[in-house]
């Protein structure tokens, strides 16, 4: 059955039909799952972030190394397929309805952003010219 309205409870399906947890421990396991993938996403969304820096840099600063800002070009496109593709499972990980795995979701991306996005305060790559979430 699913769930249209927040609820609390260690039975739920996540992403697919054999993705379901009926026991505490299957639950916990789910939660550190989805909190660890969600931490993930930051950590892919700061390397993306720190590729596009490097894709950006103009060709005088670097002029022996063309092929370099190609390869992160293609990299920033890479990067940027694959964090989509998180973002969107996250997405639907938490279209569960489950408060657990929002709770892990939300922490995860927290922490995530703590310990890898926060530092690009103090690094160069972390300027970012765009202030719109989505690009």
């Amino acid at each position: 059955m699913m769930h249209l309205t927040l609820y609390w409870g260690k039975n739920v399906t996540l992403l697919v039909d054999s993705w379901k947890t009926d026991s505490w421990l299957s639950y916990l396991l789910t939660l550190l799952a989805c909190f660890l993938f969600s931490s993930f996403y930051q950590y892919m969304e700061d390397r993306r972030v720190h590729f596009r820096s490097l894709s950006s840099s103009s060709t005088t600063a670097v002029p022996l190394l063309p092929k370099y800002q190609r390869s992160a070009k293609f990299a920033t496109a890479v990067l940027f397929g694959v964090n989509s593709a998180i973002g969107y499972l996250l997405m639907l990980a938490l279209m569960s309805f489950n408060g657990g795995v929002f709770l892990a979701v939300f922490w995860g991306l927290a922490v995530g952003y703590l310990f890898f996005r926060l530092i690009d305060d103090e690094e160069p790559w972390g300027v970012i010219d765009n202030a719109c979430a989505c690009a």
